[in-house]
Protein backbone atom coordinates (compact mmCIF):
# COMPACT_ATOMS: atom_id res chain seq x y z
CA UNK A 1 0.00 0.00 0.00
CA UNK A 2 2.64 2.02 0.63
CA UNK A 3 2.97 2.06 -2.75
CA UNK A 4 0.58 -0.27 -4.26
CA UNK A 5 -2.10 0.32 -7.01
CA UNK A 6 -4.79 -1.24 -8.98
CA UNK A 7 -7.61 -3.65 -9.10
CA UNK A 8 -7.23 -6.73 -6.97
CA UNK A 9 -8.35 -9.16 -9.64
CA UNK A 10 -6.10 -9.14 -12.70
CA UNK A 11 -6.05 -12.14 -14.97
CA UNK A 12 -3.59 -14.80 -13.90
CA UNK A 13 -2.42 -17.86 -15.78
CA UNK A 14 -0.33 -20.86 -14.79
CA UNK A 15 3.34 -20.73 -15.57
CA UNK A 16 4.20 -21.98 -19.04
CA UNK A 17 6.94 -24.40 -19.97
CA UNK A 18 8.71 -21.64 -21.90
CA UNK A 19 9.00 -19.32 -18.90
CA UNK A 20 12.47 -19.52 -17.44
CA UNK A 21 12.57 -19.98 -13.64
CA UNK A 22 15.34 -17.38 -13.50
CA UNK A 23 12.99 -14.76 -14.99
CA UNK A 24 10.25 -15.65 -12.53
CA UNK A 25 12.56 -15.37 -9.55
CA UNK A 26 14.06 -12.13 -10.85
CA UNK A 27 10.60 -10.59 -11.08
CA UNK A 28 9.64 -11.99 -7.69
CA UNK A 29 12.74 -10.57 -6.01
CA UNK A 30 11.95 -7.19 -7.57
CA UNK A 31 8.48 -7.30 -6.00
CA UNK A 32 9.88 -8.49 -2.67
CA UNK A 33 12.59 -5.86 -2.38
CA UNK A 34 11.13 -2.85 -4.20
CA UNK A 35 7.69 -2.99 -2.63
CA UNK A 36 9.22 -3.78 0.75
CA UNK A 37 11.49 -0.75 0.41
CA UNK A 38 8.70 1.72 -0.42
CA UNK A 39 7.87 2.17 3.28
CA UNK A 40 11.37 3.47 3.94
CA UNK A 41 11.15 5.54 0.74
CA UNK A 42 8.00 7.21 2.08
CA UNK A 43 9.69 8.02 5.36
CA UNK A 44 12.59 9.72 3.58
CA UNK A 45 10.33 11.57 1.14
CA UNK A 46 8.21 13.15 3.89
CA UNK A 47 11.28 14.47 5.73
CA UNK A 48 10.93 17.71 3.76
CA UNK A 49 7.99 17.10 1.41
CA UNK A 50 4.38 17.65 2.57
CA UNK A 51 3.02 14.09 3.00
CA UNK A 52 -0.16 14.11 0.93
CA UNK A 53 1.36 16.44 -1.66
CA UNK A 54 4.26 14.02 -2.14
CA UNK A 55 1.84 11.12 -2.63
CA UNK A 56 -0.18 13.14 -5.15
CA UNK A 57 2.95 14.02 -7.14
CA UNK A 58 4.06 10.40 -7.09
CA UNK A 59 0.85 9.00 -8.50
CA UNK A 60 0.24 11.81 -10.98
CA UNK A 61 3.70 11.41 -12.54
CA UNK A 62 3.52 7.61 -12.52
CA UNK A 63 0.08 7.74 -14.19
CA UNK A 64 1.38 10.10 -16.89
CA UNK A 65 4.39 7.88 -17.63
CA UNK A 66 2.30 4.72 -17.74
CA UNK A 67 -0.30 6.38 -19.98
CA UNK A 68 2.37 7.55 -22.41
CA UNK A 69 3.90 4.07 -22.56
CA UNK A 70 0.51 2.45 -23.20
CA UNK A 71 -0.35 4.97 -25.91
CA UNK A 72 3.04 4.56 -27.59
CA UNK A 73 2.79 0.76 -27.61
CA UNK A 74 -0.90 0.32 -28.39
CA UNK A 75 -2.03 3.42 -30.23
CA UNK A 76 -4.49 6.27 -29.55
CA UNK A 77 -7.27 3.99 -28.28
CA UNK A 78 -5.17 2.29 -25.62
CA UNK A 79 -6.85 4.08 -22.71
CA UNK A 80 -10.43 3.94 -23.99
CA UNK A 81 -12.98 2.85 -21.35
CA UNK A 82 -16.68 3.43 -20.88
CA UNK A 83 -18.17 5.67 -18.18
CA UNK A 84 -18.96 2.84 -15.83
CA UNK A 85 -15.44 1.45 -16.03
CA UNK A 86 -14.03 4.93 -15.51
CA UNK A 87 -16.21 5.51 -12.45
CA UNK A 88 -15.26 2.13 -11.00
CA UNK A 89 -11.55 2.72 -11.54
CA UNK A 90 -11.85 6.17 -9.95
CA UNK A 91 -13.62 4.75 -6.88
CA UNK A 92 -10.99 2.06 -6.42
CA UNK A 93 -8.21 4.61 -6.91
CA UNK A 94 -9.65 6.82 -4.17
CA UNK A 95 -9.95 3.89 -1.76
CA UNK A 96 -6.56 2.35 -2.52
CA UNK A 97 -4.35 5.34 -3.16
CA UNK A 98 -5.95 8.36 -1.48
CA UNK A 99 -7.30 6.41 1.50
CA UNK A 100 -4.95 3.45 1.74
CA UNK A 101 -1.63 4.91 0.67
CA UNK A 102 -2.40 8.48 1.73
CA UNK A 103 -3.08 7.55 5.34
CA UNK A 104 0.11 5.47 5.52
CA UNK A 105 2.13 8.42 4.18
CA UNK A 106 0.44 10.69 6.73
CA UNK A 107 1.23 8.27 9.57
CA UNK A 108 4.91 8.11 8.60
CA UNK A 109 5.27 11.91 8.63
CA UNK A 110 6.01 14.00 11.69
CA UNK A 111 8.70 14.14 14.37
CA UNK A 112 10.08 11.06 16.19
CA UNK A 113 7.58 9.72 18.68
CA UNK A 114 4.69 10.84 16.48
CA UNK A 115 5.57 9.28 13.12
CA UNK A 116 5.17 5.53 12.74
CA UNK A 117 8.47 3.81 11.83
CA UNK A 118 8.47 2.43 8.30
CA UNK A 119 8.90 -1.18 9.43
CA UNK A 120 5.97 -0.93 11.85
CA UNK A 121 3.81 0.61 9.11
CA UNK A 122 4.59 -2.34 6.84
CA UNK A 123 3.65 -4.82 9.55
CA UNK A 124 0.35 -3.05 10.20
CA UNK A 125 -0.44 -2.95 6.47
CA UNK A 126 0.21 -6.71 6.37
CA UNK A 127 -3.21 -7.13 8.01
CA UNK A 128 -4.92 -6.27 4.69
CA UNK A 129 -5.45 -9.93 3.65
CA UNK A 130 -6.99 -10.57 7.07
CA UNK A 131 -9.39 -7.65 6.67
CA UNK A 132 -10.40 -8.87 3.22
CA UNK A 133 -11.41 -12.21 4.77
CA UNK A 134 -13.70 -10.37 7.19
CA UNK A 135 -15.26 -8.42 4.32
CA UNK A 136 -15.88 -11.64 2.42
CA UNK A 137 -17.59 -13.07 5.48
CA UNK A 138 -19.90 -10.06 5.75
CA UNK A 139 -21.26 -10.67 2.24
CA UNK A 140 -22.01 -14.33 2.90
CA UNK A 141 -18.79 -16.04 1.84
CA UNK A 142 -17.71 -18.91 4.05
CA UNK A 143 -13.93 -19.05 4.36
CA UNK A 144 -12.37 -22.20 5.76
CA UNK A 145 -11.87 -22.74 9.48
CA UNK A 146 -8.09 -22.45 9.07
CA UNK A 147 -8.62 -19.13 7.33
CA UNK A 148 -10.38 -17.77 10.40
CA UNK A 149 -7.63 -19.21 12.57
CA UNK A 150 -5.10 -17.27 10.51
CA UNK A 151 -7.18 -14.09 10.83
CA UNK A 152 -7.38 -14.51 14.60
CA UNK A 153 -3.63 -15.14 14.83
CA UNK A 154 -2.90 -12.07 12.74
CA UNK A 155 -4.99 -9.79 14.92
CA UNK A 156 -3.34 -11.15 18.05
CA UNK A 157 -0.06 -10.07 16.48
CA UNK A 158 -1.55 -6.64 15.76
CA UNK A 159 -2.46 -6.19 19.44
CA UNK A 160 1.00 -7.35 20.53
CA UNK A 161 2.60 -4.89 18.12
CA UNK A 162 0.77 -1.79 19.33
CA UNK A 163 0.76 -2.54 23.06
CA UNK A 164 2.62 0.26 24.88
CA UNK A 165 5.91 -0.85 26.37
CA UNK A 166 7.27 2.47 27.59
CA UNK A 167 10.56 1.94 25.78
CA UNK A 168 12.12 3.04 22.51
CA UNK A 169 10.07 0.55 20.55
CA UNK A 170 6.67 1.87 21.65
CA UNK A 171 4.40 2.39 18.64
CA UNK A 172 2.61 5.79 18.46
CA UNK A 173 -1.04 4.90 19.00
CA UNK A 174 -2.53 7.67 16.83
CA UNK A 175 -0.14 6.87 14.01
CA UNK A 176 -0.85 3.14 14.31
CA UNK A 177 -4.60 3.77 14.15
CA UNK A 178 -4.03 5.95 11.08
CA UNK A 179 -2.19 3.09 9.35
CA UNK A 180 -4.95 0.65 10.33
CA UNK A 181 -7.54 3.05 8.87
CA UNK A 182 -5.49 3.11 5.68
CA UNK A 183 -5.38 -0.70 5.68
CA UNK A 184 -9.17 -0.80 6.03
CA UNK A 185 -9.58 1.60 3.10
CA UNK A 186 -7.17 -0.49 1.03
CA UNK A 187 -9.03 -3.67 1.96
CA UNK A 188 -12.41 -2.24 0.96
CA UNK A 189 -10.98 -1.06 -2.36
CA UNK A 190 -9.35 -4.41 -3.02
CA UNK A 191 -12.54 -6.24 -2.11
CA UNK A 192 -14.80 -4.06 -4.28
CA UNK A 193 -12.50 -4.14 -7.29
CA UNK A 194 -13.35 -7.78 -7.87
CA UNK A 195 -17.07 -7.09 -7.72
CA UNK A 196 -17.59 -4.04 -9.90
CA UNK A 197 -17.07 -3.48 -13.61
CA UNK A 198 -13.44 -2.45 -13.99
CA UNK A 199 -11.38 -1.87 -17.17
CA UNK A 200 -10.29 -5.27 -18.46
CA UNK A 201 -6.63 -4.28 -18.74
CA UNK A 202 -5.01 -3.84 -15.28
CA UNK A 203 -2.51 -1.32 -16.67
CA UNK A 204 -5.30 0.87 -18.03
CA UNK A 205 -7.19 0.54 -14.74
CA UNK A 206 -4.07 1.60 -12.88
CA UNK A 207 -3.75 4.82 -14.91
CA UNK A 208 -7.25 5.97 -13.97
CA UNK A 209 -6.87 4.80 -10.38
CA UNK A 210 -3.67 6.81 -10.01
CA UNK A 211 -5.24 9.90 -11.56
CA UNK A 212 -8.28 9.72 -9.26
CA UNK A 213 -6.11 9.09 -6.21
CA UNK A 214 -3.84 12.01 -7.10
CA UNK A 215 -6.78 14.40 -7.57
CA UNK A 216 -8.26 13.54 -4.17
CA UNK A 217 -4.85 13.72 -2.48
CA UNK A 218 -4.28 17.21 -3.91
CA UNK A 219 -7.69 18.31 -2.67
CA UNK A 220 -7.12 17.01 0.86
CA UNK A 221 -3.59 18.43 0.87
CA UNK A 222 -5.07 21.82 0.02
CA UNK A 223 -7.59 21.56 2.87
CA UNK A 224 -4.74 20.71 5.26
CA UNK A 225 -2.82 23.80 4.16
CA UNK A 226 0.02 21.83 2.58
CA UNK A 227 -0.10 23.61 -0.76
CA UNK A 228 -0.01 27.14 0.64
CA UNK A 229 3.23 26.61 2.49
CA UNK A 230 4.87 24.31 -0.03
CA UNK A 231 8.12 25.57 -1.52
CA UNK A 232 10.00 23.16 -3.83
CA UNK A 233 13.22 25.06 -3.07
CA UNK A 234 13.01 23.95 0.57
CA UNK A 235 12.82 20.26 -0.31
CA UNK A 236 16.08 18.41 0.17
CA UNK A 237 17.72 16.40 -2.58
CA UNK A 238 17.32 13.35 -0.36
CA UNK A 239 13.53 13.71 -0.32
CA UNK A 240 13.34 14.37 -4.09
CA UNK A 241 15.45 11.24 -4.69
CA UNK A 242 13.15 9.19 -2.45
CA UNK A 243 10.08 10.47 -4.31
CA UNK A 244 11.66 9.60 -7.66
CA UNK A 245 12.46 6.14 -6.30
CA UNK A 246 8.85 5.64 -5.23
CA UNK A 247 7.61 6.66 -8.68
CA UNK A 248 9.98 4.46 -10.64
CA UNK A 249 10.72 1.50 -8.37
CA UNK A 250 7.40 1.19 -6.54
CA UNK A 251 4.79 2.41 -9.00
CA UNK A 252 6.29 1.35 -12.33
CA UNK A 253 9.03 -1.33 -12.13
CA UNK A 254 7.66 -3.45 -9.28
CA UNK A 255 4.09 -3.15 -10.49
CA UNK A 256 5.05 -4.23 -14.01
CA UNK A 257 6.98 -7.18 -12.57
CA UNK A 258 3.94 -8.11 -10.49
CA UNK A 259 1.53 -8.09 -13.41
CA UNK A 260 4.01 -10.14 -15.47
CA UNK A 261 4.23 -12.67 -12.63
CA UNK A 262 0.45 -13.05 -12.54
CA UNK A 263 0.62 -14.30 -16.12
CA UNK A 264 3.71 -16.50 -15.81
CA UNK A 265 3.94 -17.86 -12.24
CA UNK A 266 1.62 -19.79 -9.92
CA UNK A 267 -0.55 -17.54 -7.78
CA UNK A 268 0.59 -19.40 -4.67
CA UNK A 269 4.16 -18.26 -5.38
CA UNK A 270 3.27 -14.66 -6.25
CA UNK A 271 1.14 -14.34 -3.10
CA UNK A 272 4.20 -14.81 -0.91
CA UNK A 273 4.99 -11.11 -1.31
CA UNK A 274 2.21 -10.44 1.24
CA UNK A 275 4.40 -11.73 4.06
CA UNK A 276 7.86 -11.09 2.63
CA UNK A 277 7.39 -7.33 2.12
CA UNK A 278 6.98 -6.60 5.86
CA UNK A 279 10.17 -8.51 6.69
CA UNK A 280 12.07 -6.53 4.04
CA UNK A 281 10.63 -3.24 5.34
CA UNK A 282 11.59 -3.96 8.95
CA UNK A 283 15.12 -5.01 7.96
CA UNK A 284 15.68 -1.92 5.79
CA UNK A 285 14.26 0.39 8.44
CA UNK A 286 16.65 -1.03 11.04
CA UNK A 287 19.71 -1.06 8.78
CA UNK A 288 19.28 2.25 6.96
CA UNK A 289 17.19 4.39 9.31
CA UNK A 290 18.17 2.99 12.73
CA UNK A 291 14.55 2.18 13.53
CA UNK A 292 14.35 0.22 16.80
CA UNK A 293 13.53 -3.46 16.45
CA UNK A 294 12.61 -4.58 19.94
CA UNK A 295 11.54 -8.01 21.14
CA UNK A 296 7.87 -7.01 21.16
CA UNK A 297 8.13 -5.68 17.58
CA UNK A 298 9.70 -8.95 16.46
CA UNK A 299 7.08 -10.98 18.32
CA UNK A 300 4.09 -8.98 17.12
CA UNK A 301 5.42 -8.83 13.57
CA UNK A 302 6.16 -12.53 13.48
CA UNK A 303 2.64 -13.37 14.67
CA UNK A 304 1.05 -11.07 12.06
CA UNK A 305 3.15 -12.55 9.25
CA UNK A 306 2.36 -16.08 10.47
CA UNK A 307 -1.37 -15.28 10.41
CA UNK A 308 -1.12 -13.91 6.87
CA UNK A 309 0.85 -16.97 5.79
CA UNK A 310 -1.86 -19.27 7.17
CA UNK A 311 -4.59 -17.31 5.36
CA UNK A 312 -2.74 -17.25 2.04
CA UNK A 313 -1.75 -20.94 2.13
CA UNK A 314 -5.26 -22.03 3.21
CA UNK A 315 -7.12 -19.96 0.63
CA UNK A 316 -5.07 -20.55 -2.51
CA UNK A 317 -6.04 -24.19 -3.32
CA UNK A 318 -9.77 -23.52 -3.31
CA UNK A 319 -9.49 -20.22 -5.16
CA UNK A 320 -7.16 -21.71 -7.76
CA UNK A 321 -9.66 -24.51 -8.36
CA UNK A 322 -12.50 -21.99 -8.70
CA UNK A 323 -10.45 -19.96 -11.16
CA UNK A 324 -9.76 -23.00 -13.34
CA UNK A 325 -13.43 -23.97 -13.32
CA UNK A 326 -14.34 -20.50 -14.56
CA UNK A 327 -11.62 -20.52 -17.19
CA UNK A 328 -9.81 -17.59 -15.65
CA UNK A 329 -7.47 -16.81 -12.78
CA UNK A 330 -7.95 -14.59 -9.82
CA UNK A 331 -6.08 -13.06 -6.97
CA UNK A 332 -6.37 -14.81 -3.66
CA UNK A 333 -6.97 -13.27 -0.26
CA UNK A 334 -3.35 -12.47 0.31
CA UNK A 335 -2.69 -11.10 -3.13
CA UNK A 336 -3.57 -7.45 -2.98
CA UNK A 337 -1.97 -5.27 -5.60
CA UNK A 338 -0.04 -2.13 -4.77
CA UNK A 339 1.61 0.71 -6.56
Amino acid sequence: MSSRPASATPLAHPTTATTRPALIWTALILVYVLWGSTYLGIRVAVESLPPLTSAAIRFAVAAAVLALVLRARRGPGALRVDRRQLGSAALIGVLLLAGGNGLVVLAESGPPGVAVPSGIAALLVATVPLLVVLLRTLVGDRPRLWTFAGVGLGFVGLVLLVLPTGGAGTVPVVGALTVVAGAISWSVGSFLSGRIRMPADPFVATVYEMVAGAVVLVGVAGLRGELGGFSPAEVTGRSWAALAYLMVAGSLVAFTAYVWLLHHAPISLVATYAYVNPAVAVALGALLAAEPVTAHVLLGGAVIVAGVAVVVSTERPRRAQTARSRGRGGVGTGQIRRS
